[in-house]
């Protein structure tokens, strides 16, 4: 049995020296705001696979009402998930993944976006996919004003599920 999810999140920008995406630090003028550390990647990878497995969504598992969740680490919210995905029967198949940013330019640092989403995830690098798309000067995104991430999940029963 196989299962698909769509996950995604949308942070504004303001000033900073770094954009988080993906678990990588990437030096730029704009970082994302947020209550946890803003990482819109690892958000909607979350979103995903919670929404494939029908365990919920992220702010169900980390209220944003909740003060222990100021600050929190994206990629264990991500495990966090992952292990209830676990729990619950599943595995994850692949992920695709787009960023929308106007800038920085997302490709030089793919390689190890997609490096860091396995290592969180426990999965081979092929089964993460990620794309980058500008704004065209349109809009929040391309204004610099927002950065969007979404994710597609495939998920499947695994071995011992039911």
């Amino acid at each position: 049995m196989h299962r698909v999810g769509l996950g995604h999140d949308t942070h504004r920008l303001g000033p900073g020296t770094a954009l988080l995406v993906g678990g990588v630090a990437i030096p730029h003028d704009r970082a994302a705001v947020g209550h946890s550390d803003a990482d819109v990647l690892l958000h909607a990878v979350t979103d995903a696979l919670l929404g494939a497995a029908g365990l919920g969504d992220i702010g169900e598992m980390f209220p944003d009402t909740d003060p222990g969740n100021r600050g929190r680490d994206s990629a264990g919210m991500l495990r966090a998930a992952a292990d209830r995905l676990t729990a619950a029967g599943w595995r994850i198949g692949n992920l695709d993944c787009v960023i929308f940013a106007e800038r920085p330019k997302i490709l030089p640092h793919r390689p190890a976006i997609r490096r860091r989403v396995a290592e969180i995830l426990g999965l081979d690098e092929a089964a993460v996919w990620l794309k980058a798309k500008t704004g065209e000067g349109v809009g929040p995104i391309g204004e610099q004003q927002a950065i969007a991430a979404e994710c597609v999940a495939l998920i499947e029963r695994s071995a011992s599920g039911t």
